[in-house]
């Protein structure tokens, strides 16, 4: 591989990696970090400065500055490019050879291919993940488990969700990857790589090269992001606008800044989505040091029908459709049991009341985590959308969500006891332990579980002993305490896993929770300590 100056690659090469990491490949992302690198630290430092005036007693609201933008009827995203008309069931899932298969085979409209929460970034997961969306588009992708002997194999093209790539977030670096002397911010690694070797190939296929972006906190963000995509086009003489981007709406920030996120990237724009883990996990972040008014009951208590998640999901519809963008429901998490026919009736009807509710709200399409779960989503969309690809004519109108109902955080029903306490720490302990061991989609209690679970979970527990909360038996949580039962809970996997648990993995994970969740300094993102214990 011929050696680009400024570039410095630390990551191995091993067998095919070559393919993806090539001179041209590695000049575009080059190009993209030294264009866009500086930028992204100041908006990083900017949502630092926003956390201090909110620890500081300030608030959030829709901005002043911006207020032209939502009050011009007059602009609207771009229409719905080939292969995002109809989005009725999108399944998510990391980029491994047999999940690539699966999601592609799956039945669903949309598959999201994840670079982000249900995946680790090992260094070799980013990689092999390139090559298997490539081999995908160009139908040599193959897998064979080597545990059961069953092979997969793509459907025909036209049987076979599109691909939608979801880049890490702006937080994150790729360490393996250096230029002039820094790392690569990982959003522009993921994105830059997929677009150079898979944009021609999608548009030969007659889609385009898709994206969903996540974790933005403001439309500054949104528009560092449109910069990106004009560069990559320019950079590969394919006209601007090709791109198209689907906003998670998973901070409490970007809620304030919807309209604005969707007018930045206008001409790429494919709409938004309710990225509700994430959006939890944002309100604990922000708010974490508030007192009161800002604790959330534990997290399975925590349901769509609160009054601040009810805000926050029917604003995300009513201004998509107001702009003629698409609005896109919520992760359905459960599992369904091949082996256990209660707990597949119970995940079963809880999805179908989940997706029954966004599809009477006016979403367009919703998420799945299991392909087994699809046909359950598909049906209930298909009895409201029939034969129309969408319901974006649907404007509603009736909504009126003011920046109180969306803070609304106290008015949440349910509690906090003993048993979520523990069911915090159990949950987080063995994703940690998973996720260390390099899988981010992690089964857990018969949910599908990524790290917008672990990052809930771990917040909680820090902003319940920052602020002096008592559980509803009358125990306040305390670090001690905290500390007492983290070891009771790893007692109980221990003797569950038998032989299969691994004592090196779970002894990680058990520090880096400590590290993240009994320090006086609450860390921004789990993700980031925890990738320092990679290779």
């Amino acid at each position: 591989m011929a050696a680009l100056e400024g570039v410095e690659m630390t990551g191995p090469l091993h067998e095919r990696y070559d393919e993806i990491l090539t001179p041209e490949a590695l000049s575009l992302l080059a190009h993209l970090q030294r264009e866009f690198g500086a930028r992204r630290k100041e908006l990083l430092e900017a949502r630092a400065e926003r956390q201090r005036k909110l620890s500081a007693g300030g608030t959030l609201d829709f901005l002043p500055e911006t207020a032209g933008v939502r009050s011009d009827e007059t602009w609207r995203v771009a229409e719905p490019a080939p292969g995002l008309v109809d989005r009725r069931v999108e399944i998510t899932g990391p980029t491994d050879k047999k999940m690539t298969i699966n999601a592609l085979n799956s039945g669903a409209k949309v598959w999201l291919a994840d670079f982000e929460d249900a995946n680790t970034p090992l260094w070799n997961n980013m990689i092999e993940g390139q090559l298997s969306l490539r081999d995908a588009l160009d139908r040599t992708i193959d897998f064979t488990d080597p545990k059961s002997g069953k092979s997969y194999a793509l459907k025909a093209d036209e049987e076979l969700a599109t691909i939608v790539v979801r880049p890490r977030g702006w937080h994150m670096e790729e360490k393996h990857l250096l230029v002039d002397g820094e790392p690569m911010s990982g959003s522009l690694f993921d994105f830059g790589l997929y677009f150079f070797h898979c944009a021609r190939r999608q548009l030969d296929k007659g889609k385009g090269p898709y994206f969903y972006l996540p974790k933005m906190e403001s439309h500054l963000e949104a528009r560092l992001w449109n910069d990106a995509f004009n560069l990559a086009q320019d950079h590969l003489e394919i006209p601007r606008g090709t791109i198209r981007a689907t906003v998670l709406i998973e901070t409490i920030p970007a809620a304030f800044e919807m309209e604005e996120i969707l007018f930045e990237l206008r001409d790429h724009s494919a709409g938004l989505n309710a990225g509700r883990w994430d959006y939890l996990f944002s309100v604990i972040k922000k708010f974490r040091d508030r007192g009161a008014d800002f604790i959330l009951p534990e997290r399975n208590s925590i349901t769509m029908t609160a009054p601040f998640m009810r805000a926050y999901t029917e604003l995300l519809v009513s201004t998509c459709h107001k702009r003629g963008a698409h609005a896109i429901g919520g992760m359905a998490a459960f599992i369904p049991s091949r082996r256990d026919a209660e707990v597949n009736k119970a995940a079963l009807e809880k999805v179908r009341a989940d997706k029954t509710r966004e599809s009477g709200d006016g979403f367009d399409g919703s998420w799945v985590a299991h392909p087994d779960l699809v046909p359950v989503c598909r049906e209930v969309f298909d009895g409201v959308l029939g034969d129309k690809p969408n319901q974006r004519d649907r404007r509603r109108e009736d909504v009126t969500v003011s920046a109180g109902d969306l803070l609304n955080i106290k008015a949440t029903p349910g509690d906090i006891t003993e048993a979520g306490l523990r069911g915090n720490i159990d949950v987080a302990l063995r994703y940690l332990a998973a996720w260390l061991n390099g899988s981010g989609a992690v089964a857990i209690h018969n949910l599908m579980e990524d790290a917008a679970t672990a990052e809930i979970s771990r917040s909680q527990v820090w902003q319940w002993i920052y602020n002096g909360i008592s559980t509803k038996e009358g125990r306040k949580i305390t670090k001690e305490w905290v500390a007492e039962l983290l070891d009771e809970e790893l007692a109980k996997i221990r003797t569950e896993l038998g032989d299969a648990y691994d004592e090196p993995g779970y002894n990680e994970a058990v520090e880096l929770f400590k590290q993240v969740t009994l320090a006086d300094e609450y860390q921004e993102f789990l993700t980031t300590p925890a990738y320092v214990h990679f290779p």
